[in-house]
């Protein structure tokens, strides 16, 4: 017997009360989010998805709903105990009913939601990231670098706007010693699906002026703490890990430690905080300074003190030292007196006794002694003749004698060599 014919209402509505009659109670499931979105109503429409860990495929898809009334009661108690947004991508554990509309088809309805199971797959998350850095071998790169003994020239990663960056700037700049500090503000977005890329950009602009900086502080302050999950990124982390100067974090939560807080050189809680924490180094280098020059003077006074003792001792026994000295002085100037007016007077003697015979030597080879034994000098205009050939007839010349001169004129000359 042919069965009567069913028309697609009658069999959706059978599928229906089957399900209702099948499935009444509230079932506990985990799913991954997908498509999440609301509307001007209020209500939330998503689907909840499952993937093959191994191929990342889709296995199982479902159409879900959270109606308004439940919607703005889940959704920020779940960004509150997460820190985390509400939206596609993270795994979940809904408490749903399973529904079947005849025209809309089979769909889950949320009632609640277990936040400590998207907690404990945030940490997974987190640890595979850390896992991931140790085994390459840059997860403490940034905490092995030395922070400068005066960090003052500080790069600020935050956005212009923020409450944190403007607290942080105050902070440094009305701290009680005094100390200078230069910032500089990189903005950045710090809430919002564009965190990561924002923070990248504010770093990669800071890598290429590393000479002007000495550390970098990445701040936020307030806003919601749903936001933190933009700071859990593997590449957001990398970069930092592996970063030349030393990054302190202070991006307001004191729950949790965000992957960038793990592998950032300082964590602090607030952007207060990490302008307290400069504020503190500058300090602790200013008392260090203060330590060595108090070292130093007391170095320099027990030095004094030392020499001025060894002086006066010195001084005690300079008298007697004097005298010996003055007195072994005195003896040896007498007798280097006493050789020099030797010396002088030999020296002196034999050089007089050398005179004497030189006078002696002149005076017999002088001209007058020769003349007083008869010799004579003939001149002419003033010379001495020695040859006749200088001589003509008509010459004057002068005889030199020793006693008086004859003057004559020459008639003749004659030789009488042989």
């Amino acid at each position: 017997m042919k069965q009567e014919a069913l028309t697609l209402l009658d069999l959706n509505a059978l599928v229906r009360r089957s399900l209702e009659q099948c499935l009444p109670d509230e079932y506990w499931i985990q799913a991954e989010l997908s498509d999440v979105r609301s509307n001007a109503t209020g209500h939330c429409y998503l689907e909840f998805v499952q993937k093959d860990p191994r191929s990342n495929n889709l296995i199982a898809k479902a159409r879900g709903t959270i109606w308004n009334n439940v919607y703005r009661l889940l959704k920020p108690y779940f960004e509150e105990a997460t820190g985390q947004l509400f939206t596609s991508g993270i795994k979940v554990l809904v408490k749903v009913t399973v529904q079947f509309h005849e025209l809309y088809g089979y769909s889950l309805t949320v009632q609640d939601i277990d936040p400590t199971y998207t907690l404990g797959d945030m940490a997974l998350r987190r640890r595979e990231i850390l896992q991931q850095l140790e085994a390459e071998g840059v997860l403490t790169l940034n905490k092995e670098l030395e922070m400068p003994v005066l960090p003052q020239r500080i790069a600020v990663i935050s956005s212009a706007t923020a409450a944190g960056y403007g607290d942080f700037c105050h902070q440094l700049q009305h701290n009680s010693r005094g100390f200078f500090f230069y910032t500089e503000l990189f903005p950045a977005l710090m809430q919002g699906a564009q965190i990561e890329s924002s923070v990248l950009d504010a770093l990669d602009r800071v890598n290429r002026r590393l000479n002007d900086f000495d550390v970098v502080v990445i701040i936020r302050g307030g806003g919601a703490t749903s936001d933190l999950s933009g700071f859990d990124t593997y590449l957001l982390a990398a970069a930092c890990a592996q970063f030349p100067l030393p990054i302190i974090t202070g991006i307001g939560h004191e729950r949790d430690d965000t992957v960038l807080d793990s592998v950032a050189h300082t964590r602090v809680k607030t952007p207060t905080a990490a302008a307290e924490l400069l504020i503190n180094c500058m300090e602790e280098t200013a008392g260090r300074l203060e330590y060595l020059s108090a070292r130093i003077q007391e170095g320099v006074s027990s030095f004094l003190e030392r020499e001025y003792r060894r002086i006066s001792s010195c001084q005690a026994r300079i008298p007697s030292l004097v005298v010996r000295r003055l007195s072994d002085a005195r003896l040896r100037l007498l007798t280097v007196h006493k050789d020099l007016m030797q010396s002088s007077v030999t020296m002196l003697s034999r050089y007089r006794h050398k005179l004497e015979l030189l006078q002696q030597r002149i005076a017999d080879a002088s001209p007058d002694k020769l003349l007083a034994r008869g010799y004579s000098i003939t001149l002419k205009n003033g010379v001495p003749v020695t040859d006749l050939s200088g001589i003509v007839p008509g010459d004057e010349i002068v005889t030199r004698l020793h006693k008086g001169e004859l003057t004559s004129i020459v008639n003749r000359k004659s030789s009488n060599r042989k």
